[in-house]
């Protein structure tokens, strides 16, 4: 596979930089352990039972979209949080490039993976998007892309498509009145108060901003947790 550049504006970078950097702070310094909790089998809220409910449904959902069998193939879990994503495609047979902006949830990850799967699986800290990991066949990003632009997603994808020969499976925030309504009283809050708010889309706008074939493969509901899962093909 030839590997090719492509041209990303300084303002679109920068901004793709601002909101990953938010990203990192949240999950690295404020919410490695309600995540470690989350993904675990830890007693949680009723609330938080059903994100975690959803998350299981949306993961299984996400590798319903890839082969049974990934024997040969090289994977990037882009945002692999605690690792269950990662874990799953190691047991398909899969070569996982395990990726997340935390270090602090990639060494949880990490801890978690069976032993009989380590030799599979290459972990590291750092932007889930940067080049110098490599081509890969397939590409999952499970709530990752959430914080980011359509702008900021479109050019993402638009560089990453050189370097994946199948598949980009992703998740975003749907375009709902719920989450609109969400979206809109989180920006009334100060900016150093907040977390990082997800941006909902409309599968339709988002095409606007992506070279190649973009679908939407499902939608998961299951209290608060709301997301659609899509699938570009360059």
């Amino acid at each position: 596979m030839t590997v090719e550049a492509t041209y990303v504006s300084p303002k679109a970078r920068a901004s793709y930089e601002g909101t990953r950097d938010r990203v990192e702070d949240y999950f690295d310094r404020t919410a490695t352990k309600t995540w470690e909790a989350l993904t675990s089998d830890a007693p949680v809220s009723k609330v938080r039972a059903t994100v975690r409910a959803g998350r299981d449904r949306m993961r299984a959902l996400m590798l319903s979209r890839l082969p049974a069998d990934l024997t040969g193939c090289r994977v990037l879990d882009a945002g692999c949080g605690t690792g269950a994503m990662t874990a799953e495609l190691a047991a398909r047979g899969a070569a996982v490039m395990a990726v997340d902006i935390s270090p602090a949830l990639v060494e949880i990850a990490r801890k978690r993976l069976p032993d009989a799967l380590r030799g599979q699986v290459e972990f590291a800290s750092g932007d889930m998007l940067n080049p110098s990991h490599g081509p890969f066949d397939h590409v999952i990003a499970m709530d990752s892309l959430i914080y980011y632009t359509a702008a900021d997603i479109g050019a993402r994808l638009n560089d990453l498509s050189p370097r994946v020969s199948g598949k980009v499976v992703f998740t975003v925030a749907p375009r709902t009145p719920f989450l609109m309504t969400f979206f809109t009283l989180g920006k009334l809050f100060p900016r150093a108060d907040r977390s990082p708010v997800m941006i909902p889309h409309a599968p339709r706008i988002l095409a606007r901003h992506v070279e190649g074939r973009l679908s939407e493969a499902g939608r998961i509901t299951s209290g608060f947790y709301i997301s659609s899962c899509l699938e570009h093909v360059a």
